[in-house]
């Protein structure tokens, strides 16, 4: 999945969705949060039951194993519903309206699971049998002011870098050369341009998303206090760690010539056939890209030509990054018998066809009592073995996740300096966490 953050508007309605003009007269009764669940057999029978479940377009096909076993083994029937792209944009708007399913996919971050008022609109997940199962990290998402909202059936993306075994090769790099930081990181990209004919890295301005990737790395270091001074406002994006990163991106990076020359124009597809094709050495990105070597390409052929790394600001660890296919929400609806299915739903999709599902999507499990399937890529079993350890991004730290990538993007066309992307990031910043209500704001 790609990796957008709401548009600031969007955002700003979607945390007003109890209130007036984006206001949802709806909204479940925040009340009914701590009533006592009952527990569900995931296989008891639900003839007659329709469940209907929102996905985004590129994702109406993700949970179709489990809705097949599902319905076979209850007698209940769950429609999926595409909702158009923007995906992240166009749901807020449909929930203010009155409409809501009773299952939808949507990011466990705490930027982005307010925005669908889990208070309100949300049924509490907490004490259900699955949670104890989730690996660590995968337990840590999906939870807003100390209640689970939302289950986690899918591990969160994964950053790091690919690589092209060949253009390494000629570079004379081996293992041992694999950065342990940031700095690292930028002096194995002269190596690559120094003694081959590839570009270091593949820059994709033209998609505008992958752009954020480069600067995230850089921020690792911030503590859990600092992530938290920020989310009241005590500390601010323009702070001097965050502008000498967007700078470190621009002069030590794009200017210093480690990118592709189009590098304002790539796009996410020419980053796979770029590096595919050895005309770069590295890519820095999330699953995302894995997916897209798997689409095309066998495990045989990508173990042949492609590896993977971790890499952090001062270490060699991984990030993480949630998104909308790693989270299922259950509604409020009013109707109980509907939403019993629905828990029953997420009690079966995580308990007894979670090792099915994740063998037919070919996918890492959440679970540590469930193994991976067998086949995956070595790319991917290395991401699975840096999940424990590795660090969120920012949209798993900060309340609101800015678009940062698109004020990135006006600093590759020369429209804004790296003060100028920072001040950007924390207005839009602030303006939504002062519409969402955050203290401090």
């Amino acid at each position: 999945m790609k990796r957008r953050a709401l548009p600031a508007l969007a955002l700003i309605c979607a945390a007003g969705l109890a209130a007036t003009a984006c206001s949802d007269p709806t909204a479940g009764d925040s009340s009914s949060d701590d009533a006592k669940q009952t527990a569900v057999d995931p296989t008891a029978r639900l003839d007659g039951v329709k469940l209907t479940m929102w996905t985004a377009q590129n994702t109406v096909n993700a949970p179709r194993q489990v809705i097949d076993a599902f319905e076979k083994a209850t007698g209940a029937t769950v429609d999926t519903q595409a909702i158009p792209d923007l995906y992240e944009q166009n749901v807020p708007t449909k929930l203010a309206s009155g409409d809501r399913p009773d299952l939808m996919f949507w990011q466990p971050s705490i930027s982005t699971l307010p925005f669908v008022q889990p208070k309100q609109n949300l049924l509490s997940l907490d004490g259900e049998p699955w949670v104890s199962e989730l690996g660590d990290t995968e337990k840590s998402l999906g939870v807003i002011d100390g209640k689970r909202y939302a289950a986690i059936v899918t591990s969160p993306a994964m950053l790091g870098v690919y690589y092209n075994k060949d253009v390494f090769r000629q570079a004379g790099l081996t293992e041992k050369d694999f950065p342990k930081s940031y700095d690292d990181l930028l002096a194995l990209g002269h190596k690559v341009v120094d003694k081959t004919d590839a570009a270091a890295f593949y820059e994709a301005g033209g998609d505008k998303w992958p752009l954020q990737w480069q600067m995230q790395v850089q921020l690792t270091d911030l503590d859990r206090q600092w992530w938290a001074d920020l989310n009241q406002n005590k500390k601010k994006w323009t702070d001097p760690v965050v502008v000498g990163a967007i700078k470190k991106y621009k002069e030590k990076l794009l200017d210093a010539g480690l990118a592709q020359k189009n590098y304002r124009t790539g796009t996410f597809t020419g980053q796979a056939d770029a590096l595919w094709k050895g005309e770069a050495g590295m890519v820095l990105n999330v699953t995302s890209f894995q997916s897209q070597l798997q689409a095309k390409y066998s495990t045989a052929e990508i173990d042949e030509k492609i590896g993977w790394f971790p890499v952090a600001k001062s270490s060699a660890t991984g990030l993480y990054s949630p998104d909308q296919t790693n989270g299922v929400v259950a509604f409020k609806t009013g109707d109980e018998k509907r939403q019993n299915a629905a828990r029953q739903f997420l009690a079966f999709w995580l308990g007894p066809d979670y090792p099915d599902y994740i063998k037919t999507m070919k996918i890492p499990s959440v679970q540590p009592s469930v193994p991976t399937p067998e086949g995956l890529p070595e790319t991917s079993k290395a991401q699975v073995a840096a999940l424990p350890k590795a660090i969120g991004v920012f949209q798993a730290k900060a309340i609101v996740a800015p678009d940062t990538h698109l004020y990135l993007a006006d600093m590759i066309f020369g429209k804004k300096t790296p003060q100028q992307v920072a001040q950007a990031i924390q207005d839009q910043f602030a303006q939504v966490a002062k519409a969402q209500g955050a203290p401090g704001f």
